[in-house]
Parts: C-alpha cells; sequence; structure tokens
C-alpha cells in the first residue's frame, strides 16, 4: 500500500509509521512540526526509497490537493493532532485549529479527491482519535464504541468535534471513513510533558515528580506498540463507517503508575539520595481532572482478531530503559534543539 500518514512525526505517528515501512509499505508523512512532532523520531527511515516526508499543515488545503494528486494514497491515517489537556486548558486555539479545523480540510480534499478520480479503488481513510471523547467514568464500567460523547476537556472537545465531523462525512458523502478511540498511550519516543517520560526525566535528573491531587485517578494504559498493531489490522480489513475502541484492559491508579517507574529506576539505576519515590510532589490538580477512563476493547478483538498485548509491567520495563539509553533524544527535546 500508499499510506499518507498526518502527524507521522508524533509519537504514535512514528511507531505506525516504522511499522508500515518494515511491512514493505509506501509511506509519505506529512507533519507541521510543531513542538511535539519529532524528526528524529523518523531518521533510521531517511534513506528508505519506499518512505517520503512533506511538512505541512493539514490546514493547508492546496498541499493536501498536491499530495492526493500526486502521490495518489491507497489510505490516510489522520494521527496530526494536538493532544496535552493541560495545554488545552492554558491555550485551546490551536487544539482549534488543528483538531477541528484541519480534520475538516482534509475530509473535504479527501471528497474533492475522490470525485475527481485521483485516489484508489479501496481508498480509506482512518481517523485516529481518543477515549477522552467520552469524558468520565466512575469506579465502575468500560467505554465501548456506543458510549455517550460527554467531553470534558478543550482537547477532547476537539476530538469530539472531529470525530463528528467524520462521521458526517460519511453519513453525508458516503466518504470511506473508519474512526478510532484509543486509551492511554505509553512507550519510547513520547514527549517528556506526558505522565510516564516526564516522571523518569524528573527522576533521573533528581528533580520532584509531580502527582495530580492524590493521584487517584484511573487511566487505561496502551504500550504503543500494541495501538500501531491494532491500527494496521483497521486499515487491513476493519469496516468502513464504523468505530473501533482500542484498549489493552491495563487500568492504573497515576500514583501508582509513578511508584512503579521509581521502583524500576531504583533496580535499573539506584539514586544516591535514597529511593525515587521520595521525590514525589502531591500538586494541585488541575481543572476538570477526569476521574477514570476504561475501554472495553471486545468489538475489535472480535471481529478484526487483535489481542496478545503487552502487559503493563512489561510495557513499563521496555519503556523506562529506552528512556534511559536514549537520554540524548530526550536532551535535545528539553533543549529545544530537535526543532532545528
Amino acid at each position: 500500500m500508499r499510506v499518507l500518514v498526518t502527524g507521522g512525526a508524533g509519537f504514535i505517528g512514528s511507531h505506525f509509521v516504522r511499522r508500515l515501512a518494515d511491512a514493505g509499505d509506501e509511506v509519505v508523512v506529512l507533519d507541521k512540526l510543531t513542538y511535539a512532532g519529532n524528526p528524529r523520531s523518523l531518521r533510521e527511515l531517511d534513506a528508505e526509497p519506499r518512505f517520503a516526508f512533506a511538512r505541512g499543515d493539514i490546514c493547508d488545503r492546496a498541499l493536501l490537493r498536491e499530495l492526493f494528486a500526486t502521490r495518489r494514497p491507497d489510505a490516510v491515517v489522520n494521527l496530526a493532532a494536538e493532544s496535552h489537556v493541560d495545554r488545552s486548558i492554558v491555550g485551546p486555539d490551536d487544539f482549534i485549529k488543528t483538531n477541528v479545523v484541519g480534520t475538516f480540510h482534509l475530509l473535504d480534499e479527501t471528497r474533492h479527491a475522490l470525485r475527481r478520480g485521483e485516489l484508489p479503488d479501496g481508498f480509506r481513510l482512518i481517523h485516529v482519535s481518543t477515549d477522552e471523547v467520552y469524558g468520565a467514568l466512575g469506579a465502575e464500567g468500560c467505554f465501548s464504541e456506543a458510549s455517550r460523547y460527554e467531553p470534558s476537556s478543550p482537547y477532547s472537545a476537539s476530538k469530539a468535534a472531529s470525530d463528528h465531523l467524520v462521521r458526517a462525512y460519511h453519513h453525508t458523502y458516503g466518504l470511506p471513513l473508519i474512526t478510532t478511540n484509543c486509551s492511554n498511550n505509553y512507550g519510547p519516543y513520547q514527549f517528556p510533558e506526558k505522565l510516564i517520560p516526564l516522571v523518569i526525566a524528573n527522576a533521573r535528573a533528581g528533580k520532584r515528580l509531580p502527582v495530580y491531587g492524590r493521584g487517584e485517578n484511573v487511566r487505561d494504559w496502551i504500550y504503543v506498540e500494541d495501538h500501531c498493531r491494532a491500527l494496521a489490522l483497521v486499515l487491513e480489513r476493519g469496516r468502513i463507517g464504523e468505530t473501533y475502541c482500542i484498549g489493552t484492559r491495563n487500568e492504573r491508579k497515576n500514583l501508582d503508575v509513578v511508584k512503579t517507574i521509581c521502583a524500576e529506576l531504583d533496580a535499573l539505576s539506584p539514586r544516591a539520595g535514597g529511593p525515587h519515590a521520595e521525590l514525589i510532589e502531591y500538586v494541585t490538580d488541575r481543572p476538570g481532572h477526569d476521574f477514570r477512563y476504561a475501554i472495553d476493547p471486545s468489538k475489535i478483538e472480535r471481529e478484526l482478531g487483535f489481542g496478545g498485548a503487552t502487559s503493563f509491567e512489561d510495557g513499563i520495563r521496555r519503556t523506562i530503559r529506552w528512556y534511559v539509553e536514549h537520554e540524548a533524544w530526550t536532551a535535545a527535546i528539553l533543549s529545544g534543539e530537535y526543532q532545528r
């Protein structure tokens, strides 16, 4: 296949692009290279003839038009998004522009390219979204494809809006679209503002480890390579017009995640000043902090054969070792050097 991956230099995107390249697919990456888009994450593909990179914005309709006309992708996987809740609270503008307006431009240019006959038979677009569109759960239950949308942050509201646009374009124009909603990703190459890489980086530097509230909020974690494997299944044989919830049943309290990282680092690289857990610091909770997320992945397991998930214990161990062995990657991000 020839696949256009928007946001392909981001955390999940770079993993998915490498997976496609390893499978022998042709990959075209479109990425604006904002603060979280990192070309270092794709450096190993620079000499790969089946890989091409275009720096640009999904809001740039002329660029989208050119890519559709010249590259004629068999599929588009839309991973272009602003994705950090804290940033969306401080400055929601970019989230509306990229996640809502950008998705609209991508869908509309796809509509016109199909009408002009520029895209191959069997073309499909996979829109990658989040479980946060469903809002918060109490102590019981899980999100599924039938869950009601109740977003509670500017980020989740912007992703909910983009999901609705995708469904509307499928229903109104008959576009071959599929939506996925995934739980919290973690793994190598994640920007160090998210919980797991932030805690690892701070702990390695002997800095405080901030935990919102009392750390009781629960998230459902998925190792990024498992997510990419699920996306590959959806790309290959997902049903047009459907939604697939992607998760691996790995719920953890935020505080337990932080303590697990501390314990792993104690074993891997003991701290001279004492256990890493002594660096934990409880900070004021963020506004509208959802209590719990959990995904029921039964549909994608049943219909597409998704399974064999990485356990959280194995995934977090692999993640920590990667960050310890690639501290130059994190250092370049923290210095801002990677953007140049």
